[in-house]
């Protein structure tokens, strides 16, 4: 594995530890697996936003569940809607927060000074440094959870993380062969 890559994977295990230990405690995982109900096409969550490499389209299943597909890296990417709009999130179920990179930050309308970084978490590299924020309305699908702590990260997280601080409140997770089934 090149340094850089190494790096960033490093960081981004430090960031979700920071985020496990300074939000809610750990939330529902559940492996139980139901039947799939699938949706009519209407209900299939689309505009997969402007990304370098776009988002497996969410689906909606049961009243309340949203099926995320398994992306080409083996990792679970999901759209969700900070402050009315559309950011790329990686999956965490591993991490108690939510941590947004500066640049989804700006782009949900969330903006700080360079005097409000803080040391938020310690990687491999030294300190990690952020600005904890409250996230105004965050959704997925029709989850919506209004005023959500989560932290910016503007150097070094290459994708924004989506935890347990959010997901908890959507009920069970579970993994279905290549995609993640979350909510009730």
């Amino acid at each position: 594995m090149p340094a850089g890559m190494r790096e960033s994977a490093l960081l981004i295990v430090a960031i979700a530890a920071f985020i496990a230990s300074a939000f809610v405690p750990g939330g529902a995982i559940d492996t139980a697996t139901r039947p799939e109900q699938t949706a009519p096409p209407s209900e299939t969550l689309s505009e997969p936003g402007n990304f370098a490499e776009p988002s497996p389209t969410p689906t909606y299943l049961a009243p309340g569940e949203i099926a995320v597909p398994r992306s080409a890296d083996g990792q679970f990417y999901a759209e969700v809607g900070v402050n009315d709009r559309p950011i790329r999130f990686l999956v965490d179920t591993g991490a108690n927060g939510v941590a947004l990179t500066g640049d989804d930050a700006r782009a949900a309308g969330i903006f700080w000074s360079p005097t409000d970084l803080e040391t938020v978490a310690r990687g491999a590299s030294g300190p990690v440094e952020g600005v904890r924020v409250t996230i105004d309305a965050i959704d997925l699908g029709n989850h919506e959870i209004r005023n959500l702590n989560a932290v910016i990260v503007p150097q070094g997280l290459p994708v924004s993380l989506l935890g347990q601080s959010y997901l908890s409140e959507m009920g069970t997770m579970r993994i279905e062969g290549d995609r993640m089934v979350i909510g009730s």
